[in-house]
């Protein structure tokens, strides 16, 4: 079955001014519109994880997914209330896409799956190889993980809950807990996870397009 897609939309554009960054413009659209249109070839429906007001994401017609646990413990939030959707749509797995990555590869899902092939519970992050230049909390055998984006299954989501309630944040931390894999994507000739979180970034996306 293909998977959904779930677009973690939560974060705050703090370095932008204020204001969802999901939302800025990009080359006449928003970085939202971008990140949909690259998502939406690749899985069977999509939904947006975002806390507030959902009404500010109504033009795009999908559903909004509020985090189910309190205090913003971050992206695994999003992931949980992806799952709890899935459930709703008899799907066995997720795929998450952060908002403010306009260039993620186009075949993420494909390569995601792939690397899936043989597991119980289907569970896979994205990376890209590490660069002696570059310098990251997720850093890991030669690789750089980029832990909102990736395949998550729809029969862990009550341990992943149990975990949150317990505390956890940090995503590498739970994927290990369940032997999870990475799916290595090249980061040439551009970083297909480049984010944009400053104007000199939303520039520099420009200047990709």
């Amino acid at each position: 079955m293909t998977p959904l897609g779930v677009v973690l939309a939560g974060g705050l554009a703090t370095r932008m001014g204020g204001g969802d960054k999901a939302l800025l413009p990009l080359a006449g659209r928003s970085l939202l519109a971008h990140v949909l249109a690259r998502l939406e070839r690749q899985v069977g429906a999509m939904a947006l994880n975002a806390n507030g007001d959902a009404a500010r994401f109504a033009d795009y017609g999908l559903p909004v997914l509020a985090d189910s646990i309190a205090g913003y413990p971050g992206p695994l939030a999003g992931v949980l209330a992806g799952l709890d959707w899935a459930a709703t749509q008899g799907a066995d797995a997720i795929v998450t896409v952060a908002a403010d990555t306009p260039f993620f590869p186009t075949d993420l899902v494909a390569q995601l799956v792939a690397q899936a092939q043989g597991q119980t519970h289907p569970l896979v992050l994205a990376a890209t190889p590490r660069r002696a230049d570059i310098e990251t909390k997720s850093m890991t055998s030669g690789v750089i993980r980029h832990p909102t984006f990736g395949l998550w299954p729809v029969a862990l989501r009550d341990d992943l809950r149990a975990a949150l309630n317990d505390g956890l944040k940090k995503v590498v931390l739970w994927t290990d807990r369940h032997d999870g894999r990475l799916a290595v994507f090249p980061d040439q000739p551009i970083d297909p996870f480049f984010n944009v979180n400053t104007p000199d970034d939303l520039q520099m996306a420009e200047a990709m397009l």
